[in-house]
């Protein structure tokens, strides 16, 4: 599945070169509780199809309802229906009283408000998704007082902003996930990493687990993964999780990524697993504790995970959570809450994953 940016942006570009009149909508501003982030984006063409989301349903309807003929039953309506308009961006607020916060579905009074810029030029949105597919991270510029739309590559993401004359927002091309092992394991996480946005790439020099792959839009490669590591180019949107329970192929493709830009680098395996880990990265491949720091594992939650589909939500909601930003309490560690608890170790004939751990 596509960054949702781009599958939004890619529409919209669509629907303009067939000649549909449509219009993007973003999320500037919102007070209190808002069901979409600032920055959130969605299109809306005359006919009135959707793409995105900036609430929960309530407010696209109403915008379908303001600004197309979709709701027409009869042509005689569809003569007075409400049509799109044209000329400069225009503003719009959102639950400004509590019972319009109500009537559109806004939680506690939550207010928003919302930027429409009408009949987008095609060439220009083109040209950002020729970027965005390049692998670039794009500050898009609207000039509010006629629409007039200027990029430029960034360096970092950069949170929306609006003053009287422009609206700036940064668009970045999709969040990437490479997975060491092909795995029953990887085929969980994958697929979650998918519904999530991410563009996923599985690794496996195994000829045994790569013919039993299974999950489609994921691409599958066979070379070694700290050659597949330095061909990815692991950048602040890329994340790095090894899985395969080998040390000949999980150790060189973890030494790889923390020497990369990747925003999440980890391995799976017991608290004992990654101390024998991290031990043997520091006696063989001259590591220190300091450049192991970035090194995640056990990885995950604890959410007292046990079977494959558990682990792999419990993984994922570490990877989301470094992505966007939060900070963990300790206590939600994997080997910190098994401490507290005082878990034990797994013994070396104990399987961990439906493998030996020793294996780990």
């Amino acid at each position: 599945m596509e960054n949702l940016d781009v599958v939004v942006l890619r529409k919209l570009h669509e629907w303009r070169v067939a000649g549909l009149r449509a219009m993007l909508v973003t999320v500037v501003r919102t007070w209190g509780s808002s069901p979409r982030p600032v920055g959130s984006i969605m299109a809306l063409n005359e006919q009135g199809s959707v793409v995105g989301s900036v609430s929960g349903g309530c407010i696209e309807d109403d915008l379908i309802d303001r600004h197309t003929r979709a709701y027409a039953q009869d042509a005689d309506q569809a003569r007075h229906a409400h049509s799109m308009p044209s000329g400069p961006p225009s503003l719009i607020k959102y639950g400004i009283s509590a019972d319009e916060a109500h009537r559109f579905g806004l939680p506690c009074g939550g207010t928003l408000e919302l930027l429409l810029e009408f009949d987008p030029e095609p060439a220009a949105l083109r040209d950002l998704l020729t970027r965005l597919e390049a692998g670039q991270l794009v500050q898009r510029t609207v000039r509010l007082a006629d629409g007039q739309v200027s990029l430029l590559q960034a360096d970092a993401p950069t949170e929306l902003s609006l003053d009287a004359d422009h609206l700036s927002n940064t668009f970045g091309p999709e969040y990437r996930m490479l997975l060491i092992g092909a795995g029953q394991l990887t085929e969980y996480l994958a697929t979650m990493a998918l519904f999530s946005g991410f563009a996923v790439t599985v690794c496996d020099p195994r000829e045994e687990y790569r013919g039993a792959w299974s999950v489609a839009g994921a691409r599958l490669v066979s070379d070694m993964p700290d050659d597949v590591v330095r061909d990815f180019k692991p950048d602040r949107r890329s994340c790095v999780v090894a899985l395969t329970h080998d040390p000949k192929l999980d150790d060189l493709a973890l030494l790889e990524a923390l020497d990369s830009e990747a925003f999440y680098v980890g391995g799976i395996g017991s608290r004992r697993n990654n101390e024998a880990r991290r031990a043997r990265l520091i006696e063989h491949f001259d590591q220190t504790e300091a450049s192991l720091t970035r090194l995640r594992g056990p990885i995950g939650i604890y959410i007292g995970s046990k079977t494959p589909p558990e682990i792999a939500v419990s993984v994922m909601a570490e990877i989301l959570a470094v992505k966007n930003g939060v900070t963990l309490p300790r206590d939600m560690a994997v080997a910190q809450a098994k401490n507290e608890r005082d878990t034990p170790h797994h013994a070396p004939d104990d399987l961990v994953c439906g493998l030996p751990s020793r294996q780990a």
